[in-house]
């Protein structure tokens, strides 16, 4: 009986923690975009709203609107996903690259800032966003464009 009741014990422990929860850390440090930023400028307005969609991924979108024609420039989907231990930050242009996704990495070695890096994409090839206090970011990308550096910021608050 007692030999059962050890076996009983340590399959319990066992069966426990492989039930344990999947670790989302990576993508946990991206918690504080969750929700609608705005950058208003003379031409227009950004913006860029994100949301949870599960535990490994939140998802995103972002659109300029010209002032006068109330025109929608630009339209793009994102998706920010961690698979494994690695975030993946997928952007989806219309009309730029035949409306498929790129993909950037992750770099963790940048601290508080969400930096993320695709050396092989046209433009941009770094896209960074930066809290500066608890409803204000700035979002920038950059790169390479035409041989030349390039880098474009947005200063966007919460609303």
């Amino acid at each position: 009986m007692k030999i059962f009741i050890a076996f009983a014990s340590i399959l319990l422990l066992v069966s426990c923690q492989n039930k344990s929860a999947k670790n989302f850390e990576q993508l946990d440090k991206a918690a504080w975009l969750i929700g609608n930023w705005t950058s208003k400028m003379p031409e227009g307005t950004l913006t860029e709203s994100w949301k949870k969609l599960n535990d490994s991924t939140y998802i995103g979108s972002s659109y300029f609107i010209l002032n006068n024609a109330k025109d929608t420039l630009h339209n793009e989907t994102i998706t920010l996903t961690q698979k494994e231990e690695e975030l993946i930050y997928c952007a989806t242009v219309q009309g730029q690259n035949n409306d498929e996704p790129v993909t950037f990495k992750y770099n963790p070695a940048i601290e508080n800032e969400l930096v993320f890096e695709n050396p092989s994409h046209d433009y941009p090839q770094k896209i960074s966003y930066k809290k500066t206090a608890s409803t204000k970011l700035i979002a920038t990308i950059s790169g390479n464009q035409q041989g030349k550096l390039s880098q474009e910021s947005y200063p966007m608050t919460k609303d």
